[in-house]
């Protein structure tokens, strides 16, 4: 295995935190529009305190990405724990990060493995997500002017899940990550409307974070619960929110889905082909790309292809800069990615960052 910026091998059992394999060196970039701000709204930090609250109750195997996976893929995680531990929770060390990626602005997320959905004692599950929230406000409000902040909320339990969502827009933060899926249960499910129906009153950015394909079992070998079980993950809770009609009863309802909202947008057709060919998938008014249209995304799909396909899909509006900050399967060269594109200078600048500057407000 090797360093693809210098050549040099790596050691065995080693993570590579550099430039992609996925688009070829060298490819013709434009110059940075004059004056563009550029924003990274998708990336993570961690809360070692809220963590340590959990510690012994919260079981990794209820993840799954943990449960579906190898030993070797579980020893390789972590290692890149540790590998990354400083840059998820020493704001110094970010900063001068986002300074080498030419990054002037980050919105920063819980880890999805802070996301407590699993553990057994409801009241410890609020207490820790109130941990994390204000850990995450912490690191936020460290570099004043640098960060935009979404927490996360207790969604197994939706009134709590509603109560600290109105905690967070009270407290500066821009909105919630939310995983997937939760304990099994579909975001669909009649039981998260109160949830849904306060993210669109509040106007709270909603952003969607798989961990790992929920029934995985065939995903263990090779990284698959993560190379394919991530953005398929993504892939089924948006569809079920379409299908569904959330989308339809919740029109102002600002979702964002990362890693380029998966499989989606390259594959999109098939969902209007079942629409309008079976009666039991025309659950909506309009066809499901109708409402695909409102979901904003993040560029996290490596190639120059793929995000132009996702632009001509959604509009240069609905499509965001991003990296999965400071993780193994992250963009190192978000700004790169954009002007290798072929885009024309407007486009550039929403990509950058003036898509997430209108969302987010900043």
């Amino acid at each position: 295995m090797q360093d693809l910026a210098t050549g040099a091998a790596l050691p065995p059992g080693a993570n590579r935190y550099d430039v992609t394999a996925a688009r070829p060196r060298n490819l013709p970039r434009a110059p940075l529009p004059a004056g563009a701000r550029t924003v990274d709204m998708h990336s993570h930090v961690d809360v070692p305190e809220a963590q340590a609250m959990v510690a012994g109750v919260f079981d990794p195997m209820t993840m799954p990405l943990v449960r579906f996976s190898t030993p070797e893929t579980r020893a390789l995680n972590m290692k890149q724990n540790a590998d990354r531990r400083d840059l998820m929770v020493d704001v110094d060390k970010r900063l001068a990060e986002m300074t080498r990626y030419g990054i002037d602005h980050q919105v920063i997320m819980p880890t999805p493995f802070q996301c407590f959905y699993s553990l057994p004692d409801a009241g410890l599950a609020v207490e820790a997500t109130r941990a994390v929230n204000e850990g995450v406000g912490r690191f936020r409000d460290a570099a004043p002017g640098r960060f935009t902040a979404l927490g996360t909320v207790p969604l197994a339990d939706p009134a709590a899940a509603v109560a600290e969502l109105n905690w967070l827009m009270a407290n500066g933060f821009r909105g919630a990550q939310i995983l997937t899926s939760v304990n099994g249960l579909e975001l669909s499910d009649p039981q998260f409307e109160p949830f849904w129906a306060a993210a669109e009153a509040l106007g709270a950015v909603i952003l969607l974070h798989p961990n790992g394909f929920s029934d995985g079992a065939r995903l263990s070998r090779f990284y698959f619960n993560n190379t394919i079980g991530n953005p398929f993950d993504t892939t089924v809770a948006l569809h079920y929110l379409i299908f569904d009609g959330v989308l339809e009863r919740y029109p102002a309802l600002k979702l964002v889905a990362v890693h380029g909202g998966g499989y989606v947008a390259a594959y999109s057709g098939r969902m209007d082909h079942a629409w309008g060919a079976r009666s039991d998938c025309q659950t909506t008014p309009l066809p499901p790309t109708e409402y695909l249209k409102r979901i904003w995304f993040d560029s996290v799909v490596f190639t120059v292809p793929q995000l132009q396909a996702l632009v001509a899909l959604v509009g240069a509006g609905h499509v965001m800069m991003g990296t999965d900050y400071p993780y193994d399967m992250a963009e190192y060269d978000p700004v790169g990615h954009v002007l290798e594109s072929g885009f024309d200078e407007a486009t550039q600048r929403a990509l950058l960052g003036g898509t997430a500057q209108t969302l987010f407000g900043r």
